[in-house]
């Protein structure tokens, strides 16, 4: 389990997060939401280790890590613009991090993540070769070779679109629920979070305003930003799938009136 005890944290002697008590159990995927400039990629950087806490405690599994280095931690991050190596193809950027450390996972434990993330075709290429949605699954692969304690996710959705957003989404909850991974997400995206997680933070001016399942946030939002964010972020998206569909029907009526 990992458990955030009266966490805070400022720059400048702006506070960006104040308070944060959190406990996410072994295993659950929690996406950390809310508007840009709330505290939500400082929050992962702390837990990461790449940022100091200058108040309160980061607990794992019973251990106080506050004061342990990142790279002792075992946490290891997907990073939003995937963090690849050019000069590098496919099996090679999965195996990277296995050039230090080779006992970590065996040749089969890497074929396994392979063929899990569908990547068999694709590992004599380029990264510039590969679409968006194919470098986010070497970028995934190259983590979880490393056998991360936590899996951590930095936006990892914002650059697909579409199909292939969705096949993203299922590959992490396969990951989380095959490895029993503890994953957590930044996201700004209210259906991303929603329909990916088993439970929602969400952050606002630096603080938790909810913290729950998909269901307990949609049906009992706890406050009023909770309402507002949710249900105007999926307004915005449902109009837009309107005006685009309005487009079409007028595009085909108008190829029917010619």
């Amino acid at each position: 389990m990992l458990e955030l005890q009266h966490i805070k944290k400022s720059y400048d002697g702006v506070t960006i997060l104040q308070n944060i008590d959190l406990e996410i159990q072994d295993g659950e995927i929690v996406s950390i939401l809310g508007p840009s400039g709330c505290g939500k990629t400082t929050l992962l950087n702390l837990i990461l280790g790449i940022t100091d806490v200058d108040e309160g405690h980061i607990f794992f599994d019973e251990e106080d890590i506050t004061a342990v280095p990142m790279e002792k931690r075992g946490f290891n991050i997907v990073f939003q613009d995937y963090a690849l190596f050019p000069n590098l193809n496919v099996y090679q950027n999965i195996t990277y991090g296995l050039r230090n450390k080779p006992d970590i996972s065996t040749k089969e434990e890497v074929d396994e993540l392979i063929r899990l993330l569908g990547l068999e075709e694709h590992l004599k290429k380029k990264i510039e070769q590969l679409s968006g949605g194919q470098k986010q699954r070497v970028a995934l692969a190259r983590t979880m070779v490393m056998k991360p304690k936590i899996l951590l996710l930095d936006e990892p959705l914002s650059a697909l679109d579409g199909v292939i957003k969705e096949s993203i989404k299922e590959k992490i909850k396969q990951i989380a629920r095959d490895y029993h991974l503890t994953t957590i997400i930044v996201t700004h995206d209210p259906e991303e979070a929603l329909t990916l997680s088993d439970k929602v933070l969400i952050i606002n001016e630096g603080k938790i305003s909810q913290f729950g399942t998909p269901e307990e946030i949609i049906a009992k939002p706890k406050n009023k930003f909770v309402k507002d964010f949710i249900l105007n972020q999926l307004e915005i998206k449902r109009n837009n799938i309107f005006t685009l569909f309005q487009n079409d029907i007028r595009r085909n009526l108008q190829v029917v009136n010619v």
